[in-house]
């Protein structure tokens, strides 16, 4: 710009106290906000819409320097670049640098621990190839690099790789490190590179134990002291998922009702699930109670927090059992629908699966707790006795 058309000076500035925005020239204005603060910005056009970008406080940037500023945004403008993406390019991260980031920022929505665990290891341990990346420089051969060489031997895990390592370039390009296309998106790119694999081939199930193994386990499982021991035996006789019996809380479990009252936050399905609480359960939630050291039921004896997602696995492991803690629900599962004539919705509700449409679903919280009670008493009956090739007839 040339000399002596500039609007403003220092005492000009100085004295501003409106809320507003006032122009200086060349698309450098004083921005003045409601309480007194000052800052600088940058305007200008593009395709028709008006851009604005912050410079800095006037506290901190003087107006020769605002100046000087506005001088190398207009050259952008001129050059036909975009001044915010070209500042954003200045302290553009690593692919690594910018998960780690995306994660932080998105945690505290999600669920459950696991949930923050499996986003980390993906990313982390299968996404290596891309962590000394700039998010700008990623490719899809880039991509296809890190998928490929899991794609068939470890489908299910290839498949989540590749949305988180979208939904990471997603916020890199909002962030405005990157632009184009996102070359982990599937549609109209990899789904053409990538062979496709049948659903019915990439279902893995959890392994589970044989019914008839059952009692003899259990058994083996109540000689063990230790802590850890009595989770997994919760889980199993509650028949929820490991994370919600790790992260069980006093406040949940009214012992005289014999009820485990698991809020929606918690749950899966987004719904409060009620577990009603056979004798056994009860048996081993009793002297932990009485020992209680904060809000968790099962903590670490040493570390006084919950225990990790792995603890459980290790401790199947230590007893030389294949099997994982997700799979005694199938256990539970197969033993209820084979060995009892218990009702499919009643089995299902036990499992805090959502049954039928909504006023069935409504129908059956009402009336099932009774038969559920039932139900979990048998089954750790069962885990209790060899009682084997015998039905069960249940009142449901």
């Amino acid at each position: 710009m040339a000399k002596g058309i500039h609007k403003l000076n220092s005492r000009a500035v100085d004295a501003l106290k409106d809320v507003g925005r006032y122009s200086d020239g060349g698309g450098l204005y004083c921005k003045v906000f409601k309480g007194g603060s000052k800052s600088w910005v940058f305007m200008w056009s593009r395709d028709g819409k008006r851009r604005e970008m912050g410079m800095g406080g006037v506290a901190d940037l003087s107006l020769k320097d605002a100046r000087v500023k506005a001088s190398e945004m207009r050259k952008l403008v001129s050059e036909g670049k975009d001044p915010i993406a070209e500042r954003a390019k200045v302290s553009e991260p690593t692919f690594l640098e910018c998960a780690l980031q995306y994660i932080a920022d998105h945690e505290k929505q999600w669920k459950n621990e696991k949930h923050i665990y499996q986003w980390k290891h993906t990313l982390t341990v299968y996404a290596k190839p891309l962590h000394h990346l700039r998010v700008s420089q990623i490719t899809t051969p880039d991509v296809l690099k890190v998928l490929k060489p899991i794609w068939m031997d470890k489908h299910e895990t290839a498949l989540r790789l590749r949305s988180r390592i979208e939904a990471v370039l997603n916020y890199a390009t909002a962030m405005h490190w990157r632009e184009g296309i996102n070359p982990a998106i599937w549609r109209g790119n990899l789904k053409s590179l990538l062979p496709t694999i049948s659903k019915a081939k990439r279902v893995v199930h959890h392994k589970a134990m044989d019914m008839d193994a059952m009692p003899a386990f259990m058994e083996e499982l109540r000689e063990r002291e230790a802590m850890m021991a009595r989770l997994v035996e919760f889980v199993i006789l509650t028949a929820c998922r490991s994370i919600e019996a790790r992260e069980a809380r006093w406040d949940e479990i009214d012992l005289d009702k014999g009820i485990w009252i698991i809020p929606k936050e918690r749950m899966k399905a987004g719904r409060e699930h009620i577990v009603p609480l056979s004798k056994r359960a009860l048996e081993i939630l009793a002297p932990l109670y009485d020992l209680r050291q904060g809000d968790f039921v099962f903590v670490h004896p040493d570390k006084l927090k919950t225990f990790s997602v792995n603890a459980p696995r290790a401790l199947l492991k230590r007893m030389k059992r294949d099997e994982t803690l997700h799979g005694f629900r199938a256990t539970f599962k197969s033993w209820a629908t084979d060995k009892t004539l218990t009702q499919r919705e009643v089995i299902e509700m036990a499992l805090a699966h959502k049954v039928g449409n909504e006023v069935e679903a409504s129908y059956l919280r009402t009336s099932a707790l009774d038969k559920r009670r039932e139900l979990m008493e048998r089954w750790s009956d069962y885990c209790s006795k060899r009682v084997l090739g015998q039905v069960i007839q249940l009142n449901v």
